[in-house]
């Protein structure tokens, strides 16, 4: 399949997937894991104030929690369904003046932005991954740093390439067989049918030099749903008791970046400082 035809798929899988978007983060207790390790990432490498792009922003979930902040977002996504849900949201809300505008496009090219502009960029749930092309993903991530201040924080979160040995075990067994499968061991490429869109899954140090080698300084990398990967049955039971789910937390945050937390997750994170 062409790398158009593989773009195709996915604007139309995301196309199809706005409000299950809007609400996944907030949602499940997977889900939930990866919104607030995010937000705990941001919250410490983030400047107190600024203009941040939204680079891949989806329908905005992120965005109108830093909007909340105080802080100027600009959007940016592949995907028309997701901008026009978004600029309802924003009308709805009253928060023009936080989010100060809506731009369509590719992660490869956001030549609609001038060098060294934002004060943060951010990449957030996995959009980079649906870059399905190992130059295209070089492009974008030169992109992402281009549009960066000097020393600007820049957030980049992707899907985990063997995490996904576990979601094979668990939920996905008969894809074992598939004709994709020993392909995606090779190279991470998924190429979508399997009831998800086509993707790219990252390995930590994939991830970690595609920037590095790009000229940023990679500051940390963290799992984001870490060891309650795929095990949103028995975390949902777990999130019911309060007492033992405080404990949960407790220890997913103290071993989100080790190593092996890194290796299980769904998704996976680096924070960057453009140098």
């Amino acid at each position: 399949m062409s790398y158009a035809e593989l773009r195709r798929k996915i604007k139309a899988y995301y196309t199809d997937s706005v409000n299950n978007e809007w609400r996944r983060l907030t949602t499940g207790a997977i889900s939930s894991l990866e919104f607030n390790t995010t937000m705990r990432f941001l919250n410490d490498y983030l400047p107190k104030k600024g203009i941040i792009l939204d680079a891949g922003s989806g329908p905005g979930r992120y965005a109108f929690t830093l909007a909340e902040y105080g802080y100027k977002i600009m959007l940016f996504d592949y995907t028309p369904a997701n901008l026009a849900f978004a600029k309802r949201k924003i009308k709805r809300a009253g928060m023009q003046k936080s989010i100060i505008g809506a731009v369509e496009g590719s992660l490869v090219d956001l030549s609609a932005f001038q060098s060294n502009h934002f004060d943060a960029v951010m990449c957030l749930g996995g959009p980079l991954s649906h870059v399905v092309g190992r130059k295209q993903r070089q492009q974008a991530a030169k992109e992402i740093i281009r549009v960066a201040k000097r020393g600007a924080p820049i957030f980049v979160s992707v899907m985990n390439k063997m995490s996904a040995m576990v979601g094979f075990v668990r939920m996905f067994r008969n894809e074992l067989a598939a004709p994709y499968f020993e392909n995606y061991l090779k190279n991470g490429d998924y190429p979508g049918g399997y009831g998800f869109t086509a993707y790219h899954g990252f390995e930590p140090k994939e991830l970690q030099d595609l920037f590095a080698k790009q000229g940023a300084k990679v500051l940390a990398t963290t799992a984001l749903e870490g060891y309650g990967s795929y095990s949103e049955k028995d975390l949902s039971k777990l999130r019911r008791n309060k007492k033992l789910w405080k404990i949960w937390l407790s220890v997913h945050n103290r071993t989100i970046t080790h190593p092996s937390s890194i290796g299980i997750s769904q998704h996976i994170m680096v924070v960057c400082r453009k140098v």
